[in-house]
């Protein structure tokens, strides 16, 4: 494996500006900020003036824990496009997540949103060692989620060349790799493992391709599968993170020389860790959940969102700014299978608009080889359904919970009282049978 370590010459003046310089930089952007979203959000006017608060009251960067959160719930009651802070005709790109039954997360962008976003993905590919002329091989799923286009643009505005693969079809993903000689792939890192395995089974030796930096994100991963995945693949594995509600892929990302954790680009997203409990703000180094707050997005800003991701703030190493260490958890219930956000709410949703089905569920989750796979077990309220009936009523459920919730599951159901129960009577609502590793 051969890092590719960028000169000073090479990066942005932000990326090796003081830390007074970057601080200033922050507190100017993030006194705009608010003050677009409360002149033209009426979400965030009605919060701040809740709150009691103002934006010319922000006179630091710690005035920011003065100001109301904004959650993922927040998006859906604003569904579509309530907390877009420009008229929707400025809006020339829109994505989505999955939500909860026709209530999806709905993000735009501005035509400059859409650069600065290009821009951060450029800089994160750079920090991976990726340079002007590399082509890239995009597996990241392209369409309403963000991973996809986020890669492509920004490895286009990098001056890579971009093969748009997206994902699945695995075995043309390795012709095309043997074929193009990328030496970049970005896709999850479970996926990778995939491509790997198909290497293999053609006959090949994923450690002797073009490859030579892949750049994971979308979804949890830990450092035995960087390990694994570096080993059997040759090649440097970096994490890259994101989230759809604060921009996408590039809010943060590794250092090819350092790999110590992503470098969140302050000078466009300000994170604090709170204590998930009490909404207070812990100080750099302590455990809480991640939070947002966007400094420069026009479409949709971002005023202190609870991302849910737990995690803590490392101080600057290869770059001015600081790290996110590594997720160590959530502070809700959401699953992540395959790069999709899955909440059970979602599943009791759908199963509660069948009839035929008693108002319990269980999530269980496991892997197939390096891939996480979901079963949902439900149960039929009558005992004799038939089971042609059964059948139907499973397929019904698994096409409505691929259609809503963007995921394939395998559906089971069972007669009356077939779900297991706690002491209490509750159903236990997620198994995750994955093997625990760090």
């Amino acid at each position: 494996m051969v890092q590719r370590i960028p000169s000073p010459g090479e990066l942005e003046p932000i990326e090796r500006a003081s830390r007074d310089e970057l601080q200033a930089l922050q507190l100017e952007r993030l006194k705009w900020s608010l003050k677009h979203a409360y002149e033209n959000v009426p979400h965030y006017r009605k919060a701040f003036d809740v709150a009691g608060v103002h934006p010319e009251d922000l006179k630091t960067l710690a005035d920011l824990a003065k100001f109301p959160f904004t959650e993922k719930k927040t998006l859906r009651d604003n569904y579509p496009f309530g907390l877009f802070a420009v008229p929707r005709e400025q809006v020339v790109r829109v994505h989505a997540s999955s939500g909860t039954t026709g209530r999806p997360t709905v993000v735009g962008y501005t035509q400059r949103d859409i650069d600065t976003w290009a821009g951060v993905v450029a800089r994160s590919i750079r920090a991976a060692g990726g340079r002007p002329g590399d082509m890239v091989h995009v597996a990241y799923g392209y369409g309403l989620f963000t991973g996809g286009l986020g890669a492509h643009y920004g490895a286009e505005r990098l001056g890579c060349t971009v093969v748009p693969m997206s994902g699945g079809q695995t075995e043309k993903q390795v012709q095309l790799i043997c074929d193009f000689q990328p030496s970049i792939i970005m896709v999850t890192p479970s996926y990778m493992l995939n491509i790997v395995e198909e290497f293999k089974r053609q006959g090949l030796d994923p450690a002797q391709s073009s490859l030579k930096v892949g750049i994971f994100g979308a979804e949890p991963w830990t450092n035995a599968m960087r390990a694994e995945i570096e080993q059997k693949a040759g090649i440097d594995a970096v994490d890259i993170y994101g989230l759809s509600e604060v921009m996408g892929p590039g809010v943060a990302s590794e250092c090819i020389e350092s790999k110590d954790g992503p470098v969140i680009w302050e000078d466009h997203f300000y994170p604090e860790i709170i204590d998930p409990e009490t909404g207070e703000v812990l100080p750099d180094g302590e455990e809480g959940e991640l939070v947002f707050t966007s400094l420069s997005k026009e479409a949709l800003p971002i005023i202190r969102y609870r991302t849910r991701d737990l995690t803590r703030l490392l101080p600057p190493t290869s770059r001015s700014m600081r790290r996110m260490g590594r997720i160590t958890g959530r502070s809700d219930d959401m699953l992540i299978i395959r790069g999709v956000n899955v909440f059970p709410s979602q599943i009791e949703e759908l199963v509660l608009k069948m009839p035929a089905l008693a108002p319990q569920y269980q999530l269980v989750v496991a892997k197939d080889g390096h891939l996480d796979t979901l079963e949902v077990f439900g149960e039929l309220r009558d005992a004799a359904t038939p089971p042609d009936t059964v059948d139907a009523l499973c397929r019904e459920l698994q096409h409505c919970i691929k259609t809503y919730v963007g995921v394939t599951t395998k559906v089971t159901l069972t007669p009356p009282m077939g779900i297991e129960r706690t002491m209490t009577g509750k159903a236990r609502r997620v198994v995750d049978k994955r093997p625990k590793n760090t």
